[in-house]
C-alpha cells in the first residue's frame, strides 16, 4: 500500500537514508586515505552517533530556540550550516572517478541534488544503482540530505516506491492512494511510466485518482458517484475509458 502519508517525523531521516545509500557512502569514505590516516571509521560518519556528526545540533541539521511565552523556533544550525557535520568530516574527501581534479566531502555529496550525484558516483554501483531509480522516478531534484519529513505528499509515495523498483514483481499488487496530489501535469507523465513499467514487470496496480491523466490511461476503470458525500458511494458504472466516456450516468465520462 503506496500511501501519501509523510515518512515519519524523524528528522534525523533524510532521502539518502531512506534509499539505503548513506550506509554505502559512509563506508564509500571510510575508504579514503584520509580516513584510514585519521583513523576514522565507517559509523563515525554516522549523523546519528558518530564522531565527525556536529556537535552543536547532534546531526540534526536545526536547533530548536526557547523563545518566551511562544512556541519554540527551528533554525538552520549556524556552525555547520545545516549539513550535519563537524568541520573535520569537510576534509575527507574521496576522488571522483573520471575527473583527477575533483574530490568531494561527504557534507558536499549530500547537499547535492540526485541528479548531481548521479555524475560524481559511477564507480559505486548500487549507490548509482539507487540514485538512478529516483531519477527515473521523477526525483532527481531531491537533494540526499533533505530531511524525508518536509517531502511532500506525492514525493513521499515515489520515494518509498523506489525500494520496490528492482525487484520481481510478478505476484504483487499495488494499492496508490491519489499519488498525483502536488505533482505537475509533467510529473504525472513520469508517474504514468513507472505504473507501466511495473505492469511491464507483472505487478496489478490499483489507484484511487481524480486526475484524469490518469484515468485515460487506465486499462478498467470503475467510476464511483455520482456526486460526493452523502450524494455518492454508488458504483456508476465500470469498463475501458471508452465505455466510461459512453456512459450517460457519468460525470467523469462527460470529461473524458
Amino acid at each position: 500500500m503506496i500511501g501519501a502519508t509523510p515518512i515519519g517525523a524523524n528528522v534525523r531521516s533524510t532521502v539518502a537514508t531512506y534509499a539505503d545509500i548513506h550506509d554505502e557512502l559512509r563506508r564509500a569514505f571510510a575508504r579514503c586515505e584520509a580516513a584510514k590516516t585519521g583513523g576514522w571509521k565507517a559509523g563515525d560518519f554516522s549523523y546519528n552517533t558518530g564522531r565527525l556528526r556536529c556537535p552543536t545540533c547532534d546531526g540534526t541539521g536545526s536547533i530548536s530556540l526557547d523563545v518566551q511565552f511562544l512556541p519554540d523556533v527551528t533554525i538552520e544550525c549556524p556552525d555547520c550550516c545545516g549539513s550535519r557535520y563537524a568541520p573535520e568530516a569537510d576534509a575527507i574527501r574521496r576522488a571522483v572517478k573520471g575527473e583527477s581534479r575533483l574530490s568531494l566531502s561527504l557534507p558536499q555529496l549530500m547537499a547535492m541534488s540526485v541528479d548531481q550525484a548521479l555524475a560524481v558516483t559511477s564507480d559505486l554501483k548500487k549507490v548509482h544503482a539507487r540514485l538512478t531509480i529516483l531519477h527515473d522516478l521523477g526525483l532527481g531534484y531531491l537533494t540526499l540530505g533533505e530531511p524525508t519529513p518536509a517531502l511532500s505528499g506525492g514525493e513521499a509515495q515515489r520515494l518509498k516506491l523506489a525500494s520496490e523498483m528492482g525487484k520481481g514483481q510478478a505476484d504483487s499488487v499495488f494499492v496508490f492512494d491519489e499519488p498525483t496530489i502536488g505533482l505537475h501535469p509533467l510529473d504525472v507523465q513520469t508517474l504514468l511510466g513507472v505504473f507501466q513499467k511495473l505492469i511491464g514487470n507483472g505487478a496489478t496496480v490499483v489507484v484511487i485518482e481524480h486526475d484524469l491523466d490518469v484515468i485515460r490511461n487506465a486499462d478498467y476503470l470503475v467510476d464511483m458517484g455520482p456526486g460526493g458525500g452523502d450524494a455518492g458511494g454508488q458504483v456508476v458504472c465500470a469498463g475501458t475509458p471508452d465505455d466510461i466516456a459512453a456512459c450517460p450516468k457519468s460525470i467523469t465520462g462527460r470529461y473524458l
